[in-house]
């Protein structure tokens, strides 16, 4: 995979998660740093920064780009919906994270 193909997003405690460009742009918010014109430094590099956004909070996420991807068209073919479980424990700050990336 080319690395114009991926994106690395960046933990607050500095934990870097590479993942397929078309699985982080289910982020609205990525998308726009990672589209906007002008040579921010997001749309150069292909990394984001996220200082807010632990480790552990941010796998779970990359988790569910990849499964927003899968399932979001399987669940508008075949009309069943498909479950994202989320531990209990995360909710919170995985809400919070949800409502920055418009995701």
């Amino acid at each position: 995979m080319k690395r114009k193909d991926t994106v690395k997003l960046i933990s607050a405690d500095e934990m870097e998660f590479v993942i397929d460009k078309e699985a982080a742009m289910v982020s609205q918010t990525i998308r726009n740093m990672l589209t906007s014109p002008g040579g921010f430094a997001e749309t150069e590099l292909g990394e984001v920064t996220f200082p807010e956004i632990s480790a552990v909070i941010l796998e779970k996420i990359c988790q569910y780009f990849y499964w927003a991807l899968q399932y979001s068209s399987w669940y508008l073919i075949r009309g069943k919906e498909t479950e994202f479980h989320i531990e209990p424990e995360l909710t919170l700050e995985l809400m919070m994270a949800a409502n920055y990336l418009h995701t």
